[in-house]
């Protein structure tokens, strides 16, 4: 009897957990904002919303380029603002990518997916398997035509121009003991 338990204990599925708490979202999480742009693998330029235009042509550091992103609940669910429109990227029911000024809706919420080519991915919350993507000519794919595999829906998070990745900020170096005897004889150098 006890071995059963145990067993049950061992190999908990946290699945049920997560899809429970990321439909329903809640006001006590606490959400996250993020300025950052979208870099689109297609057309080598950033992600833009127009108001209620959206396209993949934005230049390097262009207003409309900016975006806000804001996680919604547990989990990868994020929506995606324009900081100089105050629009969201939206999906409709026909799969057709568009700027709404209200993004609160399901159809305003993606998933992040993060794939082995270090892109991202991202999935209609609403919509399952129906992805954001936009041909070479930066135009929005409807989400029934596109798929993960497919590099229209591949894009690389990046900072704004100008403000450092905050990773960067921490530059790591190596101590040997000459670093080490070269800090100690500078404090003594500036005494003389």
């Amino acid at each position: 009897m006890r071995e059963s338990v145990e067993s049950q204990q061992s190999s908990a599925d946290f699945r049920f957990y997560i899809e429970n708490h990321t439909r329903n979202p809640d006001d006590l999480s606490r959400k996250q904002v993020r300025i950052y742009q979208l870099y689109s693998k297609t057309t080598g330029k950033h992600v833009q919303i127009l108001g209620k235009k959206i396209n993949a042509n934005g230049d390097d550091g262009d207003k409309n380029a900016l975006l806000v992103v804001e996680t919604e609940t547990f989990g990868s669910h994020i929506r995606i603002k324009g900081k100089e429109s105050e629009h969201y990227i939206c999906m409709t029911e026909k799969g057709k990518i568009v700027g709404r000024p209200d993004g609160r809706k399901q159809e305003c919420v993606f998933v992040e997916e993060f794939l082995e080519n270090n892109y991202t991915a991202l999935v209609s919350a609403k919509y399952k398997e129906w992805y954001l993507g936009f041909n070479s000519k930066g135009r929005p794919k409807k989400g029934s035509k596109t798929t993960q595999r497919q590099q229209e829906a591949h894009f690389m998070k990046r900072p704004p121009k100008g403000r450092l990745d905050p990773l960067e900020e921490f530059r790591f170096t190596t101590v040997t003991k000459r670093t080490r005897r070269a800090r100690r004889l500078k404090p003594n150098s500036k005494r003389n």
